[in-house]
């Protein structure tokens, strides 16, 4: 029996399958399991044209049959079988597809091409069985033929190809593992629970069954009446596959319960999700979809080690565990599954060829995420305030992401909470209750909620019976400068110059102008800490404050300072006083009769207004050493 070689350059193309076209080990079984569904399918396709070809569905199934004795593990089908020249055209060249041959061929019956769904395309999945074998052997007998064949082969040195005997039709795969390294755990591919778990992981939606025998136990009553349970072993031929995926069905098919026991059980988490998304898109690029936004935060979140994406499905089979591409990083907490028979893999299929195609699913799934968020916001505020709590801050750097490029998309998502209210609202729902004269939607940014309604800044604004939004999240301050302006209305802080009316603008630098040589010393005093002293337009009952010029604000700073990085940017601080407060009368008698007392107070009021400001003084202990002796004098 003389040995043939590969043609096509295949002993080259043949070494790239085993080290280099396939990046996971572990493939190996979802191809052959794959090349199995085809071949099924095809007997049932031609059963379509052909009424000489009979078919009973239920009897078609893929085995698994792990032989720890001989190391070796079989994959076994029921499917059309190969003839010699079928398998001389399709194991013997490779990257030649037979799949792909069946789909050109039928194409000359009423069946279209496309209307066929065979997952194989280029002929190579098979070849991944030498990344784990020393040897393979194929032993097959088509349909309608009393002739079986044994195709084998080490690998690129050549193949051999005799008849045989085999009792059904069908395709039995007999891989002889490679012996166990220091490196290579080879052994775990004739383990139950691996092979079990790589079913479930790459091939749990074949729609044909696939089935092992599996060795279980069970208990049996002790007859001895000791304390020891007995248990017996027995073998039952377990299904390891689901076959028909959750998202396949129709949602009125599906109870919340069983949403939510697939989310649990997909994506290990132990609560119910907040919101389920169904999808089932036909268009330009047809594609299911099964997404699910968490009920918390998963307790890697926040960290590098946290992966967004969705589980890629092509067909059923598991092509990519997290498509990063498929979701925006602003909606990174949705987890998921998307299917579709429209992409086109590479010949690894564990990539993709065409980013457009991603693209366009991926911008039809951002869609319908912000549908049924606004659904939520607008039919369950409760619910989406959970969610906000939780997920609220991943929209906010969504909006200051790639700079704003999607704060339209975003801007209506987001709540903060209003100091009317007393509770979170939409800047919409700001709007909707702004005053006929007011012109700007006024916010403050601090550390809480309490802190915020306390600063000295608020007053002002107030005193107008105006609303405002009090932000306590790092990012909040780079939000408002993004978004600038909803609806016409322009976004301003409170520490603005432009909060105030033009009357009381003007009589506070009229006031700053009379107090410059003042000023002039205090700035002098603080040596360099603040660009500038003034007389305040925003105080009214508390004596000092501290705001910013620039493009850098005091939160700005502060959200830096965390980041711990090189860069030390730091806003230009202006210390303003309230005119109208006794101590300003003070401050003014020391630097007319006492410039080190004068000098005291200015430090003292510094620090003051940084401690407002939610700073940390330099020297706490200074400072209360500075304040008791200005007390006691």
């Amino acid at each position: 029996m003389a040995k043939k070689q590969f043609k096509a350059e295949s002993k080259r193309l043949l070494d790239l399958m085993i080290h280099s076209i396939y990046t996971n080990q572990e493939i190996f079984l979802r191809e052959l399991i794959s090349n199995a569904s085809d071949a099924m399918d095809k007997l049932c396709y031609l059963s379509l044209t052909n009424d000489k070809v009979s078919v009973n569905r239920e009897e078609l199934a893929i085995r698994i049959i792990p032989n720890k004795e001989n190391n070796t593990l079989t994959v076994s089908d029921n499917g059309i079988g190969m003839d010699q020249k079928a398998l001389e055209d399709n194991l013997g060249v490779i990257a030649r597809s037979g799949s792909l041959q069946f789909k050109n061929d039928m194409s000359e019956t009423e069946i279209k091409p496309e209307d066929i769904d065979i997952i194989g395309q280029f002929g190579v999945g098979f070849y991944s069985a030498f990344m784990v074998s020393e040897s393979v052997a194929v032993i097959t007998k088509p349909y309608g033929s009393d002739i079986a064949y044994k195709w084998e082969s080490t690998g690129a040195d050549g193949y051999t190809i005799t008849e045989c005997e085999k009792d059904t039709v069908g395709t039995d795969i007999i891989m002889t593992l490679k012996k166990d390294t220091e490196d290579e755990n080879y052994s775990r591919f004739l383990n139950d629970y691996t092979l079990r778990n790589l079913v479930k992981k790459y091939s749990d939606y074949i729609r044909y069954p696939i089935k092992m025998d599996v060795e279980k136990s069970r208990p049996v009553e002790n007859k001895d009446k000791d304390d020891e349970p007995k248990y017996e072993t027995y073998i039952e031929n377990e299904t390891l596959n689901d076959m028909v995926p959750i998202w396949h069905k129709q949602k009125s098919e599906v109870t919340d319960e069983q949403y939510n026991q697939f989310y649990k059980d997909k994506f290990f988490d132990y609560e119910d999700p907040i919101k389920t998304i169904h999808i089932s898109t036909e268009g330009v690029i047809s594609y299911e979809a099964l997404l699910f936004i968490p009920s918390k935060t998963p307790y890697n979140y926040f960290t590098k080690e946290y992966e967004k994406g969705l589980q890629l499905y092509s067909s059923g089979v598991l092509i990519m565990d997290k498509c990063s591409d498929l979701i925006p990083e602003h909606f990174r907490f949705v987890r998921g599954v998307v299917d579709s028979q429209d992409l086109s893999l590479n010949i690894s299929r564990e990539m993709l060829q065409q980013n457009r195609q991603l693209q366009v699913i991926a911008s039809s799934i951002e869609k319908k995420i912000k549908r049924e968020l606004s659904k939520m916001l607008e039919n369950d505020r409760e619910k989406y305030q959970e969610f906000f709590k939780h997920f609220g801050i991943q929209l906010k750097y969504g909006v200051v992401s790639e700079y704003g490029a999607h704060k339209d998309n975003l801007k209506d998502l987001l709540l903060f909470y209003s100091s009317t209210e007393q509770k979170p609202v939409t800047l919409a729902e700001y709007i909707s209750r702004m005053k006929e004269e007011q012109k700007y939607i006024y916010y403050a940014c601090g550390e809480t909620i309490t802190k915020i309604d306390h600063l000295p800044q608020t007053e002002a604004i107030k005193d107008k019976d105006y609303e405002i939004l009090y932000l306590t999240d790092e990012v909040d301050d780079f939000v408002m400068n993004i978004l600038h302006e909803v609806e016409g209305k322009e976004l301003k802080s409170v520490n603005s110059d432009d909060v105030v009316d033009k009357e009381d603008r003007e009589a506070a630098q009229e006031q700053t102008k009379e107090n410059k040589d003042l000023f002039d010393f205090m700035k002098e005093s603080l040596a360099g800490k603040v660009k500038e002293v003034r007389i305040s337009e925003k105080l009214k009952s508390h004596p000092v404050c501290l705001s910013s010029e620039g493009n850098i604000s005091l939160e700005m700073e502060k959200y830096f300072a965390q980041m711990q990085s090189d860069q030390h940017m730091k806003a230009e601080r202006v210390l303003e006083l309230n005119a109208q407060h006794p101590i300003f009368n003070m401050l003014k008698d020391a630097y007319e009769n006492d410039k080190e007392r004068a000098n005291k107070i200015s430090e003292m009021l510094y620090n003051q207004a940084m401690l407002i400001a939610g700073f940390s003084v330099e020297d706490p202990t200074a400072y209360t050493d500075l304040l008791c002796e200005l007390l006691s004098k």
